[in-house]
């Protein structure tokens, strides 16, 4: 490997915990827990593109990360396709019962979760916790 190869190559890690918090990043195997082992806090998305909770709880996510930037800046959000991986060994080992979901994890702990809630106070908490997770 080159030496500018090498440099950038490592300056594009570094960048790596910066980028997974700005949009949120498709779930594959891996993808968490390598962001748990980098340290980060994460927000879990449990979702389908047919699920009209999920529609309802993802308007009010956008808009709450619109208002709070500090959510996107710290927190890495992972959007998992509930067709896809609902009955995954990952999501099994998390017990996550159905669509809708969502959790945060920080490390080996489960900051809180949230099952099939749209209200915004509730989703803010959620999010709040997991800021507060993240700057501790």
């Amino acid at each position: 490997m080159k030496r500018r190869d090498f440099i950038a190559a490592g300056g594009a890690t570094l960048l790596l915990p910066a980028a997974l918090s700005a949009e949120p990043v498709e779930y594959k195997p891996g993808v968490v827990t390598d962001a748990l082992g980098a340290g980060r806090t994460v927000f879990l998305d449990f979702k389908a593109s047919w699920c009209t909770t999920c529609a309802a709880q993802e308007k009010v996510l956008t808009r709450l990360k619109a208002e709070n930037p500090d959510y996107e800046a710290n927190i890495t959000f992972v959007n998992i396709d509930w067709d896809t991986y609902g009955r995954s060994s990952f999501a099994q080992r998390l017990n996550i019962p159905r669509r809708s979901t969502l959790v945060v994890l920080k490390g080996d702990t489960e900051v809180g979760r949230l099952v099939a809630e749209t209200r915004e106070d509730r989703i803010k908490a959620l999010l709040d916790a997991a800021l507060n997770a993240a700057t501790a």
